[in-house]
């Protein structure tokens, strides 16, 4: 009797530590990124992982996310929640021909090269270090005669073709909500112009509700609105 006391006692504590160690697995298995280092981020942005085929994020994006090439957005104080959506559209997901961020015609932007080796932790730590960063040289509107058409759209949208105002999601001054949408003002008006035109051609299928409001809008109206925006503060 006491030997098959002895068993089941054996038997059970295996079957103890084998399902403590199944949940731990499962746990790590699931678990997301750790919480964001902006040491890291830095590090990351300003000179890479040779190791690991990452340029630094600084060639193109300029000093602390001020770019200084309009084909080149301005990152600086971009909201946390929002750099690393967008760097996560770069990449496809597991099972998808193609990331839910293109170029024109389809053609992979060349993002998705540069976010290829990158972890969901080192998009986390990047986003972190720009969101803090100061936009120094924002660009700015250089169009007066559309001027008057960019401040319709924004303020007041185009009720005859179902687009709404601009401001309702990238606030009045165009500082975004944060978290939600991104900040526009003084970002480059061609860049503005080229994204509104991926998100109207379906190109950039990051956000339904874009591609259907860019998709009501004509050339005109979405250079207008651009450059407005940029001249926000």
């Amino acid at each position: 009797m006491k030997h098959v006391l002895s068993r089941m006692l054996v038997a059970s504590g295996l079957m103890l530590v084998a399902s403590a160690y199944t949940v731990s697995s499962a746990a790590e298995a699931g678990a997301g990124p750790s919480k964001p280092d902006a040491a890291k981020g830095e590090q990351l942005f300003t000179q890479g992982d040779a190791a690991r085929g990452i340029i630094a994020c600084v060639t193109c994006h300029g000093p602390g996310g001020n770019s200084s090439l309009p084909a080149n957005p301005n990152i600086a104080a971009q909201p946390h929640e929002y750099l690393v959506k967008q760097l996560t559209d770069f990449k496809a997901k597991e099972g998808a021909k193609a990331p839910a961020r293109n170029g024109a015609g389809g053609n992979p932007s060349p993002m998705t090269a540069i976010v290829q080796s990158m972890t969901p932790q080192d998009m986390q730590n990047v986003a972190l270090y720009l969101a803090a960063q100061p936009l120094k040289q924002p660009a700015t509107a250089g169009q007066k005669d559309l001027v008057e058409l960019g401040r319709k759209i924004w303020r007041g949208g185009l009720p005859d073709r179902g687009v709404p105002a601009c401001a309702a999601c990238h606030s009045a001054n165009g500082a975004g909500i944060p978290g939600q949408y991104p900040r526009l003002s003084g970002q480059f008006p061609a860049y503005l112009e080229e994204q509104l035109k991926l998100f109207r051609s379906g190109d950039r299928k990051s956000s339904v509700p874009m591609h259907d409001i860019a998709d009501r809008m004509t050339d005109a109206d979405i250079k207008a609105v651009a450059d407005y925006a940029a001249g926000l503060r």
